[in-house]
């Protein structure tokens, strides 16, 4: 069995640090933020990389709390 790797990859095939991706503020009065479910929280880190670059941060998933 090979290796598992945890966590999600560039394009590039580097591994991303979730700690470095911003967090804008609409994530921060989502009930989404911090979520117990690992799944949940995996997707909202790869929305929030995939519009790090963007000056307007949008999220289909946005609940507020």
């Amino acid at each position: 069995m090979g290796e598992i790797f945890n966590g999600f990859y560039s394009d590039d095939g580097e591994l991303i640090n979730p700690e470095i991706i911003p967090l804008p503020g609409l994530c921060l009065i989502c009930k989404s933020h911090q979520d117990d479910d690992p799944e949940e929280n995996l997707l909202c880190q790869m929305n929030r990389y995939d519009q790090r670059n963007n000056q307007d941060f949008k999220c289909g998933a946005f609940e507020k709390a």
